[in-house]
């Protein structure tokens, strides 16, 4: 057989996927850890605005329900043991200083489930804000160290709680970098960002790569002070 012939005979190579054909989540249960908090309560209501199910989760029960009623929507609210078991997807929002002790006590709980960590370890002094290196690297790599039989993502780090919990802002006006090991697992964070009118999921590389986007909210933050402003990112020519 000559090398035409092998060349002929080769199967034909599959299309490249195209990377902003995501899947359908509109069906998937959001859990939202530390969901009484600014940033966890902004991202439970707008995703439930958008139609999501969406089940806060707090240490007190009582807390995630109250919280959950002030949302309304649909939203529950739960203590976090319960809100990780029942959902599909599930957000971390909790402080940097609670982070490790609340994963690790949920490790049975978060088994097998889409976590996604959108904590950014920050410290802050008369200077203003500077990033923390975690000794993992960064918050999502402490999140998967800590949760072995989980899919750990990070996502949802630049966004502002202010424009997350004002039902006067339509759209919010900015991408959402998303970080992973498995594509099946990025393709599904970045479709639950696209449910959020104004907002896109992009990928950003690999969870080693997380420690750069956890930190860039210092900087953010510089620039609201600065400008008064909200400041999201957006990322050109994709």
């Amino acid at each position: 057989m000559t090398s035409t012939d092998s060349a002929q005979n080769a199967p034909a190579k599959a299309p490249a996927k195209d990377p902003w054909e995501l899947p359908d989540v509109s069906g998937l249960v959001v859990g939202v850890l530390g969901g009484t908090g600014d940033q966890g309560r902004g991202l439970a209501y707008r995703l439930a605005r958008a139609g999501q199910k969406v089940i806060i989760g707090s240490r007190a029960a009582e807390r995630a329900r109250t919280a959950a009623d002030e949302l309304g929507l649909g939203v529950e609210g739960a203590e976090n043991a319960e809100c990780a078991r029942r959902s599909d997807i599930v957000i971390v929002a909790v402080p940097w200083d609670g982070h490790g002790k609340t994963l690790e006590a949920l490790r049975e709980e978060l088994a097998g489930k889409l976590v996604v960590d959108c904590v950014n370890p920050l410290g802050f002094d008369k200077k203003g804000a500077y990033a923390l290196k975690p000794e993992e690297g960064s918050a999502a790599e402490q999140a998967a160290a800590l949760l072995p039989d989980s899919r750990v993502t990070a996502a949802f780090h630049h966004l502002s709680a202010v424009l997350l919990q004002d039902p006067a802002v339509e759209e919010i006006d900015t991408d959402v970098m998303v970080l992973g090991e498995k594509r099946a697992d990025t393709d599904l964070v970045q479709a639950l960002a696209a449910r959020i009118p104004g907002m896109r999921g992009v990928f950003a590389g690999r969870l080693r790569n997380a420690h750069q986007v956890e930190s860039l909210v210092a900087n953010l933050i510089s620039v609201n002070r600065r400008y008064k402003a909200h400041a999201g990112l957006r990322v050109t020519d994709v």
